[in-house]
């Protein structure tokens, strides 16, 4: 079953160093993930005042900056894997260094047929 682990902290917790380690973690983990055939992919995300919120309410498309949420902690980056079942995903969670300093929410991903089957390069 695929997974999304989705990574929510405080960014303005990370220290420039603390977050270079946290990457370089990530990335072994990322490998070894990859080399079991569980690593589907894997990203940080920009700052959160990067981020632009879109919603349709009766017709009429509404843009805003920033998240839709109000929270203390945002929405930093996401793991998509591979795992045999939600105990083997919460393991695998359990490893992501940012983890330490905040929430890793972990999401069964509906895998409709109609979709392409992989990401592609270009992204």
């Amino acid at each position: 079953m695929k997974y999304m682990l989705l990574i929510y902290s405080d960014e303005n917790a990370w220290t420039e160093a603390e977050r270079e380690h946290c990457y370089a973690e990530s990335t072994e983990l990322c490998d070894e993930l990859a080399s079991r055939g569980q690593y589907l992919g894997a990203s940080p995300l920009q700052p959160v005042a990067t981020a632009t919120s879109v919603r349709i309410r009766e017709g009429k498309r509404f843009v805003s900056d920033g998240p839709f949420a109000e929270t203390r902690e945002q929405l930093g980056g996401f793991y998509m894997i591979h795992a045999q079942d939600l105990d083997e995903a919460i393991g695998i969670a359990a490893r992501i260094p940012a983890v330490r300093k905040g929430t890793v929410e972990i999401r069964p991903v509906v895998e409709l047929p109609a979709l392409p089957k992989q990401l592609t390069a270009a992204l």
